[in-house]
């Protein structure tokens, strides 16, 4: 029988009731949570999102570029509610008052104090050798936060304009999507995006949940609004789907790292490229037909990576143009005991934000003494070696390519005419010619929003 890798940390605090037991919900808690025992009869905004066309979209923003654009709507939303909270007085620490500073180096990384982030309590243990584990309604979940913690409801809207509700009843039947605080920030604005909460999903990436993301990320129209994501191995530790965003008002150095094409994907769109001359071997997907394809693409892969077995992290850059993907080992190293003493005394999580180049340190010495040398150590422990990323980056397509042939058929079904299409396979795609790869704009956008009583 093998024995299942584990290791110990303490686990971030992202709600105020995160110690609370789920067993305190039996005939009501009386708490005012976000369970079936608070909500009959509870209201919260609601912002109904309109779809989006990418490839309309891109010319929409472009028009824009150079002009005096005012805030978005779910932009201001965003930031609005979570000041409100923070007058509230909800969160653990004031998150304005943590010391930032860009390293210097070719990279640029960036470092930032917060020792609010440091706990004493005693660490948990935390499998990293399965992806996939089922949802446990006995551990912390979303559905114990208070209500108090929820900023609004985010939906699809039904008639395809963007909508905001001040006082909307919660669906409990269909479980909505909400935006919630997180209470222990990283950055400014710092949220989770919980994908029909009430359903209770496990930490999974699906179609349906990472197009919702996308969403999210075109709406806020802020090049400096993020939105990331860790799969369990990759150091989530709350096993309830969520997305975390934040803003940070300089660019994250992996989004200046130079990329090289792989490839495009034909039926969807998308360019596939690849990281280059940066710690951590990732793949960077951008464009699309629709937005639909870019996330068809994405979630292919993540799909694929979670069915493999293989940990990863997500980032959503530039409005939901651009998603970098990172394929990971560090939490199986350090259960294998392979990870320095000094890297595991800093107590630093490689995530998707210090993937990314966002160094978060909770101590004030490392916060001294941080240099580039030490945050490429680190992240050199994060990173695929060249030849497992290579067979991971070959599951990869063979999967994408898959879908496309399927949902190619599936079209070809529906047309009358008969087209000879040509499906490029992934024996194909490796043997290709790469190609030097290039970044798209940032560029802000604005969204028209009808607000409804």
């Amino acid at each position: 029988m093998s024995l299942s890798l584990k290791i110990k940390r303490v686990p971030t605090v992202v709600s105020n009731y995160q110690k609370e037991e789920a067993g305190r919900r039996s005939g009501g808690c009386d708490r005012n949570c976000f369970n079936n025992c608070c909500l009959p009869g509870a209201k919260l905004p609601l912002y109904a999102y309109k779809g989006v066309d990418t490839a309309a979209d891109e010319k929409a923003l472009a028009e824009l570029e150079d002009a005096d654009i005012p805030m978005a709507f779910l932009d201001s939303l965003v930031l609005g509610e979570w000041e409100d909270r923070m007058q509230r007085g909800l969160f653990r620490y004031d998150v304005t008052a943590c010391e930032t500073k860009v390293i210097p180096g070719k990279y640029g990384f960036i470092a930032q104090l917060n020792e609010g982030r440091h706990l004493t309590k005693r660490p948990t243990e935390f499998r990293v050798d399965k992806v996939l584990q089922p949802f446990d309604g006995k551990k912390f979940n979303f559905t114990m936060v208070g209500q108090e913690e929820v900023l609004f409801q985010f939906e699809a809207s039904e008639d395809g304009d963007a909508q905001y509700y001040h006082n909307a009843p919660i669906d409990i039947e269909n479980s909505p999507n909400v935006v919630t605080i997180n209470v222990s920030p990283i950055e400014y604005g710092h949220v989770l995006l919980i994908p029909r909460i009430l359903k209770c999903l496990p930490q999974r990436i699906d179609h349906e949940s990472f197009l919702l993301a996308l969403h999210m990320a075109v709406e806020a129209a802020n090049p400096f609004f993020r939105l990331g994501y860790n799969s369990l191995g990759a150091f989530a530790t709350i096993n309830h789907l969520h997305f975390q965003a934040y803003y940070l008002a300089v660019p994250f150095p992996v989004e200046k790292a130079p990329t090289k094409k792989i490839t495009i994907l034909e039926n969807y769109g998308v360019k596939v490229s690849e990281l280059r001359n940066y710690p951590v071997r990732g793949l960077v997907f951008e464009g699309g037909n629709t937005l639909q394809d870019l996330s068809n693409a994405v979630s292919d892969t993540c799909i694929c990576l979670q069915g493999n077995n293989i940990p990863y992290n997500v980032l959503v850059s530039d409005c939901g143009r651009r998603v970098f993907l990172f394929p990971q080992c560090y939490a199986e190293k350090q259960a294998m005991g392979e990870v320095s003493a000094e890297l595991l005394d800093t107590q630093v999580n490689p995530a998707v934000w210090e993937i990314s180049g966002h160094m978060v340190l909770k101590r004030k010495k490392d916060y001294e003494e941080a240099s580039e040398e030490n945050a490429r150590r680190l992240l050199a422990e994060v990173s695929l070696s060249g030849e497992r990323f290579q067979e991971v980056k070959a599951l990869i397509f063979e999967a994408i390519f898959c879908n496309m042939n399927k949902i190619h058929i599936t079209a070809q079904g529906l047309e009358s005419e008969e087209e000879d299409v040509e499906v490029q396979s992934a024996e194909d795609l490796f043997g290709m010619k790469q190609e030097q790869g290039s970044h798209t704009a940032m560029v802000t956008g604005t969204h028209d929003c009808l607000v409804m009583q």
